[in-house]
């Protein structure tokens, strides 16, 4: 995780400075405690509720329930409706430094970049889980290359 005078990348900077959209951080955290937040959603929450969810730790056990507790909370109180449910995956692709995935390969190449096995290690967690997500076909990549950039695989 980014040290916290540094939570957003510079990719975001653009979109999270009034952080009308979900940072990277935040959805780290999402992915971490199993909960779908909608972008209307994460609108309704005050300024404060948003900043919380940036800063909360959301690691240890405790940590990961208290934080998914209260975003369920929060996601009932504006929107009354129960928060949608995500699986967790035990072994995320961002965890695993060895493995570089094939649709994070494919993005790159299509590029023309080629990471190395040993770029990939030396990533942190939420380096990797960005990259992925920014990988996504169904995801705009926009911010796939500035990424790369900014980690410095480029």
């Amino acid at each position: 995780m980014p040290a916290e005078e540094n939570l957003f990348f510079q990719f975001e900077h653009e979109f999270v400075e009034d952080l009308r959209c979900i940072p990277m951080v935040v959805r780290f955290k999402l992915d971490t405690c199993g909960i779908k937040l909608k972008l209307a959603q994460w609108n309704l929450f005050s300024e404060d509720e948003r900043e919380q969810f940036i800063f909360q730790p959301c690691s240890s056990e405790d940590e990961i329930e208290d934080y998914r507790a209260f975003l369920k909370d929060l996601i009932f109180m504006y929107s009354e409706a129960e928060a949608a449910e995500l699986p967790v995956d035990d072994n995320p692709p961002w965890l695993d430094g060895s493995t570089i995935p094939a649709a994070l390969v494919e993005k790159a190449t299509a590029y023309e970049i080629e990471i190395s096995p040993q770029q990939w290690q030396s990533l942190s967690p939420l380096q990797r889980f960005a990259l992925i997500k920014l990988s996504r076909p169904n995801h705009e990549n926009k911010n796939f290359v500035p990424a790369l950039k900014e980690f410095q695989l480029l």
